[in-house]
C-alpha cells in the first residue's frame, strides 16, 4: 500500500511541477483537455478489446494523468482538490452498498444493480437515465439504458419475446423499402432494428460493441489482405475475384 501511495504522490508532485513550468501544461483548461481525455479513454478501450496488459497498464496510467490534471484545474479555481473528488466517490461507494456497509442482504450481482439505482433515485435523480451521458455511442447508450430499465422491471421475460420483437421491427422495415416511403420513417425503423438487436445481445449476454468492433477489425484485416495480394488495381478486379482473395484471406486466420 505504502509504495502505491508514494506513487500517487509522485504523480501529484509532478503535476504541480508541470503545471507551475511547463508553457503547454500552464495553457489547458478543463475545455481544452476534453478531447484529449475522450482520446485516450479510446486508447485504453483499444488495448482491453487487444487484451493487451502492457499497453492497458500505460493507457490507465495515461488516464489517471488527466484525472490529477482536472483535479489540479479546480484546486486553482478554488472549487476542489484531488482529496475532495476521491472521498465523494469513496462516501458514493459506501452508501450505495449497504449490503457491505450496512444491513442490507443481497442475493446476487442483480440485486446489487437495483439497489444501486434506488439508492440513485433517492439521491434525487429523476429518471433511472439520468446517469446516461448524452455523448456517449449510440450503441453504447442504447444497452446502458436498457440494463437501467431492467432494474425497475421494464424488461423482457426471456430472449424469444425479444427475438419475436427483432423479427417485427425487421417486418416493419422491409415494408419501408418503398420508393415512395418517407425517408425518416424508414430511418427510425432502421434504428427500431437495431435497438432490438442490442437488446436481444444483452439477452444472449454479448457486448454488441465489443462484438461489432471485433467484426469491424476482422473485416479490416481481410481486406487489407486483398488489397495486399490482389494482381492488379482493385477497380479493375472483379467482385468473383476479390471474393477469392477474401476466402483465402480467411484461411490465414
Amino acid at each position: 500500500m505504502q509504495q502505491k501511495l508514494a506513487a500517487f504522490e509522485r504523480l501529484l508532485t509532478i503535476m504541480d511541477e508541470l503545471r507551475e513550468q511547463c508553457p503547454w501544461d500552464r495553457k489547458q483548461t478543463f475545455q481544452s483537455l476534453r478531447n484529449l481525455t475522450i482520446e485516450e479513454t479510446y486508447e485504453l478501450a483499444d488495448a482491453i478489446l487487444a487484451e493487451d496488459l502492457t499497453d492497458i497498464k500505460e493507457e490507465i496510467g495515461d488516464l489517471m494523468l488527466h484525472m490529477v490534471f482536472y483535479a489540479k484545474l479546480g484546486d486553482e479555481q478554488g472549487a476542489f482538490d484531488i482529496a475532495d473528488a476521491l472521498n465523494a466517490v469513496c462516501d458514493k461507494l459506501i452508501k450505495r452498498h449497504p449490503h457491505i456497509y450496512g444491513d442490507v442482504k443481497v442475493r446476487d450481482e442483480e440485486d446489487v444493480k437495483k439497489n444501486w439505482e434506488q439508492l440513485k433515485l433517492q439521491e434525487g435523480k429523476k429518471s433511472v437515465l439520468a446517469g446516461v451521458p448524452q455523448s456517449l455511442p449510440a450503441m453504447i447508450k442504447a444497452y446502458r439504458m436498457q440494463e437501467k430499465t431492467k432494474q425497475v422491471g421494464f424488461e423482457w421475460d426471456n430472449a424469444d419475446q425479444v427475438w419475436e420483437k427483432v423479427q417485427e421491427e425487421l417486418h416493419e422495415l422491409r415494408e419501408t423499402l418503398d420508393e415512395n416511403a418517407d425517408p425518416l420513417h424508414r430511418e427510425e425503423e432502421f434504428g427500431d432494428v437495431l435497438f432490438s438487436l442490442i437488446n436481444y445481445a444483452r439477452f444472449i449476454g454479448v457486448d454488441p460493441e465489443s462484438a461489432l468492433e471485433r467484426v469491424n477489425r476482422k473485416f479490416k484485416r481481410r481486406f487489407e489482405y486483398i488489397e495486399a495480394n490482389a494482381p492488379r488495381d482493385l477497380r479493375e478486379m472483379t467482385l468473383a475475384e476479390m471474393d477469392q482473395l477474401w476466402e483465402k484471406a480467411k484461411t490465414t486466420e
